[in-house]
């Protein structure tokens, strides 16, 4: 069965939410966090403020992008289900990373997300609102690894073995940020996972 194609209204939301997005990280870069309010970001952008935050509804969503938490989660639930769980969710992790910042076609996303990653780090507010997003992204995981959340038994050990997959992200991260991009996003977070697990993690089980 074919892929739904996403409809005119569906495109066009889309590319008005792109438009509104890049305006604001550039204006973000140029000037700093701070001092552009969201005026200014919707006249640079051509829209009202009420058009920014009907697709924004903080000024910190403009900065963070939307986490591959879909692309992630697919991944871990494909993965064998008699892999430990930091075989299946790092796995995961490299591979949405590679799918979105490697080759040709991931140049203008892999550069775009890297000023989200410097204003992220150099922003208060926005290192706040990251960790709230952390927090969902580790409970679509969890979900994704077929564990009832209700069992409580089951579900801390798998908590906690998430978590620090997404530590050793966001120190991946951080770390690509501040290198510019100067070594793959894929290989840093295979690094801070070997790191923390041992050099078997990304290995078949």
């Amino acid at each position: 069965m074919s892929e739904r194609q996403p409809t005119l209204r569906e495109r066009q939301r889309s590319e008005t939410r792109h438009a509104i997005q890049a305006h604001a990280v550039r204006l973000f870069t140029e000037r700093g966090y701070d001092a552009v309010p969201v005026t200014d970001v919707a006249e640079a952008a051509g829209v009202s403020a009420m058009t920014v935050y009907r697709h924004f509804p903080t000024k910190e969503d403009l900065v963070l992008v939307d986490q591959p938490t879909g692309l992630i989660a697919e991944r871990v639930a494909a993965s064998p289900t008699t892999w430990p769980v930091p075989h299946r969710v790092g796995g995961a992790l490299v591979a949405a990373a590679t799918a979105l910042t490697v080759g040709a076609e991931a140049a203008a996303d892999r550069r775009f997300l890297l000023d989200c990653l410097r204003l992220m780090v150099a922003t208060p507010a926005l290192r706040a609102r990251h960790l709230e997003r952390e927090y969902a992204m580790q409970q679509a995981v969890v979900e994704a690894l077929g564990i009832d959340p209700a069992d409580a038994e089951a579900a801390f050990p798998a908590r906690a073995a998430v978590s620090a997959c997404l530590a050793a992200l966001h120190t991946a991260l951080t770390r690509w940020a501040e290198d510019d991009g100067g070594t793959e996003l894929p290989e840093l977070i295979a690094r801070a996972l070997t790191a923390s697990f041992g050099p078997d993690v990304l290995r078949a089980a």
